[in-house]
């Protein structure tokens, strides 16, 4: 099989490095909106709004199955190297298993990226995937069984929420990019 011109396969994963690099620019801009909104406004869960819209944004554009999960994982990784987060290696937990997440929704609803309820359920199952990276970390701690569980529940709460809130933006901006042909599948 030939590929197009300028579509030339990059490393591992079998993907092209027009999508590799989209999927590098997705985990960047994750971290960028993670960094930016670590003032405290003390509000649980808003960082879940621009990663679930990136990582919805990374499969919805790529049909590389596991494209989320790869951003999940690039972002992961750089948000250990950089100190951002609390968590130290459990943080890549809490990048790749929304990304898994999002890639099984995808690959079990292929058109999940044209319908707003579609895309706010996998927005929040995949947010919920924080009630385990907080019961995880908290039990590490040390701290009370009752208390973790609320807290679990109080954070993967207000993420959930915040989840479905950037999962809205997810039809339009995959509209449009196919209309003006920036997406090719």
């Amino acid at each position: 099989m030939k590929e197009r011109k300028g579509r030339e396969k990059a490393g591992f994963f079998n993907i092209h490095l027009k999508d590799a690099l989209f999927l590098g620019f997705c985990a960047v801009f994750i971290l960028i909106f993670r960094a930016a909104f670590r003032l405290h406004l003390n509000i649980t869960g808003h960082s879940m709004l621009f990663s679930i819209f990136f990582l919805l944004l990374a499969r919805g554009c790529i049909s590389f199955r596991l494209a989320a999960s790869l951003t999940g994982l690039l972002a992961g990784c750089m948000a250990i190297i950089l100190g951002l987060g609390k968590g130290g290696p459990l943080l890549l937990l809490r990048f790749v298993l929304p990304g898994l997440i999002i890639d099984m929704g995808a690959f079990c609803i292929p058109s999940m990226f044209r319908s707003y309820v579609l895309c706010a359920l996998a927005g929040a199952v995949a947010s919920s995937s924080k009630f385990l990276s907080t019961y995880i970390v908290d039990t590490m701690i040390g701290m009370e069984k009752s208390i973790i569980f609320q807290h679990a529940l109080i954070e993967s709460g207000a993420a959930i929420l915040f989840g479905i809130a950037g999962s809205f933006f997810i039809p339009p901006v995959i509209r449009r990019l196919k209309a003006y042909g920036v997406i090719d599948y």
